[in-house]
């Protein structure tokens, strides 16, 4: 056998379009990934300003403002009380309480909801006072763990249910073909994915809680996230399958990983990503997962409907599209085989 007829054996049209499909992503994550990550600088960062007098606090909200780069979205507050409240609604990412009979101000940030935005505050606020002769007290609001490093854990625990949610629906899909045969079928791939999802967030919680002590709050709360976010993007992933076959685990690669990883906020909270992955990632699984935890873990899960909202829709949306299409190929199975009989 010629060398040509080995290759025609070896790589067929179908495993060629694979293998272009596969190098597609490769550019895609490492494009996504540095696009996002490369160069993090904050910008619109919502930030409270206090001071004495309603005067010197709208002047010093004025410069903020007007900062090159647009770094902070300042807005004046009543009091420090407003500020703590604000910070721990996750309205706000900062607060700068204005010392008008000193030279010592206050900031208050949260490495809770992101070290990197925490620090990047802190160094910009050393900055503005040293050309103002002042200076400025730390305080952190709501801190992340003493076991929970840069405030990671979080991100790491939301992709690895992310993960075990579109492994799940992919392994349940091709075990018997690509696509959902029957609508029997899809709701017992369903159900199957939602007690994994159980497990899995159980699992999750229990060993980033109570087992390595990384992140603080409630194991209840945690574990009901878990459990809708590996679900959700396990129909997603699922519902992609239906429509597209086995293309539809490089769809959900493309949505989950390369897309939503590097705008969940992960290493870098929302405020510091490039416009592209800060709209994005709250309205994708990873980002609204992230978001969700780290408010269970230091924020007494304020400010958590929306990112719930994100997941649910998620997830019904992903179901409703595998029942359809299983319902449709059913249709269309019965149309064949119905044809074949009259032809007979």
């Amino acid at each position: 056998m010629s060398f040509v007829d080995e290759l025609k054996t070896a790589v067929t049209p179908r495993a060629a379009l694979l293998v272009v499909g596969v190098l597609a992503l490769q550019l895609l994550f490492i494009a996504s990934y540095v696009g996002a990550l490369h160069s993090p600088k904050p910008k619109d960062v919502a930030f409270g300003v206090v001071a004495a007098s309603p005067a010197v606090a709208e002047q010093l909200s004025e410069k903020l403002g007007a900062l090159p780069g647009d770094p902070l979205d300042p807005r004046v507050l009543a009091d420090e009380a407003a500020a703590r409240r604000q910070i721990l609604h996750r309205e706000i990412d900062g607060a700068l309480l204005f010392d008008t009979k000193g030279t010592e101000d206050t900031l208050l940030v949260t490495s809770g909801g992101g070290a990197a935005l925490a620090h990047a505050l802190e160094t910009m606020t050393a900055k503005i006072d040293a050309t103002q002769q002042r200076t400025s007290k730390v305080v952190d609001v709501a801190p992340a763990s003493s076991e929970d490093f840069n405030g990671l854990s979080a991100f790491y625990l939301v992709v690895g249910w992310c993960v075990g949610g579109y492994l799940c629906a992919s392994i349940l899909a091709i075990s018997a073909g690509a696509q959902a045969s029957n609508p029997q079928r899809a709701i017992i791939r369903l159900g199957a994915l939602a007690v994994s999802g159980i497990l899995g967030g159980l699992g999750g919680a229990i060993i980033i809680g109570p087992v390595l002590g990384a992140l603080p709050g409630s194991v209840m709360g945690l574990w009901a996230l878990g459990a809708l976010v590996v679900f959700s993007v396990g129909a997603a992933t699922l519902a992609l399958q239906a429509l597209t076959g086995i293309v539809g685990i490089g769809l959900a690669i493309l949505l989950i990983v390369i897309a939503g990883n590097p705008s969940a906020g992960g290493a870098f909270p929302a405020p510091m990503l490039p416009d592209f992955w800060r709209v994005i990632g709250p309205a994708l699984p990873p980002g609204a997962g992230t978001w969700a935890a780290r408010s269970i873990a230091y924020f007494e899960s304020n400010a958590i409907s929306g990112a719930l909202q994100v997941l649910v829709i998620w997830g019904i949306v992903g179901s409703v599209v595998t029942l359809v299409m299983s319902s449709r190929r059913k249709r269309d199975d019965v149309d064949a085989l119905l044809a074949e009989a009259r032809k007979s």
